[in-house]
């Protein structure tokens, strides 16, 4: 059994005392395909010695976070925008609109989220989209630039089902993380009216940890848990699940 782990920030600080042990955890329950979003320009150098440790198992991302997105953001786009020509990337992420800590950067934001999709359209890569108390925003530019290349992950859904479809629409899997296992998370009463073929799994890590460990330090290994809430709601074998949305993050990113 493969598991892959589609959104996680194993480079975090929060790692540093023992992200030997935290992968070595994840590696030990079958979970062996990393997917690494990026965050701005400082993070960078962590995320290239975390590929150099384990290359098998590690895919970076370029890209930046929409609430980094502050007066500096086009110095920091031109940052990724030089990334992304020099070496391989496999998707551009995470990016996004975030309007839960600040608004006041939102038509920069906006800017940024466009000017992203637009490279990934370019380089026929995927988007790991990051969505906070912005669905309509995220909505009205995804509906502006949906064409046959745009794809990718709406990262960490939290969604109703009408915006699943909707985000199914424009190109995007849906991202299901530890949300999932929390009793007023919502998207578990109606997962199930939405195809596996459309569906990866995510931790998120070292943020938005699954019961029974919500509220501590997430990693990757607790993708198990999740994958356990999707069994329930599926009624699939893990093993099926497992491959489904293994070949699904397959599918997104080309490897």
């Amino acid at each position: 059994m493969i598991i892959t782990d589609t959104h996680t920030h194993l480079y975090s600080d929060q790692f540093d005392e023992d992200r030997a042990e935290v992968m070595q955890r994840a590696l030990d329950n079958n979970v062996s395909r990393f997917f690494i979003p990026a965050i701005d320009s400082t993070f960078y150098p962590a995320m290239f010695d975390l590929e150099k440790q384990y290359p098998k198992n590690v895919f970076l991302m370029a890209g930046l976070h929409p609430t980094h997105v502050k007066e500096n953001y086009l110095e920091e786009l031109n940052f990724v925008r030089n990334l992304i020509v020099k070496r391989k990337f496999y998707a551009i992420g995470e990016i996004g609109i975030d309007l839960y800590w600040d608004q006041s950067f939102l038509q920069q934001q906006q800017d940024a989220f466009k000017t992203q999709i637009k490279w990934a359209k370019e380089n026929n890569l995927p988007i790991a989209i990051h969505c906070r108390d912005a669905f309509d925003e995220i909505f009205e530019i995804l509906e502006e630039e949906k064409n046959e290349s745009l794809h990718g992950i709406f990262h960490c859904f939290t969604g109703n089902l009408t915006q699943a479809k909707q985000a199914i629409n424009c190109g995007m899997k849906l991202g299901i993380g530890g949300v999932v296992t929390f009793k007023n998370g919502k998207i578990d009463q109606f997962l199930n009216e939405i195809p596996l073929s459309e569906i990866v799994l995510e931790t998120d890590a070292p943020y938005l940890a699954p019961t029974p460990f919500r509220g501590k330090r997430n990693e990757s290994s607790y993708i198990i848990n999740i994958l356990d809430k999707l069994v329930e709601i599926y009624g699939l074998t893990p093993e099926v699940i497992a491959k489904i949305t293994t070949q699904n993050s397959k599918d997104i990113f080309g490897v």
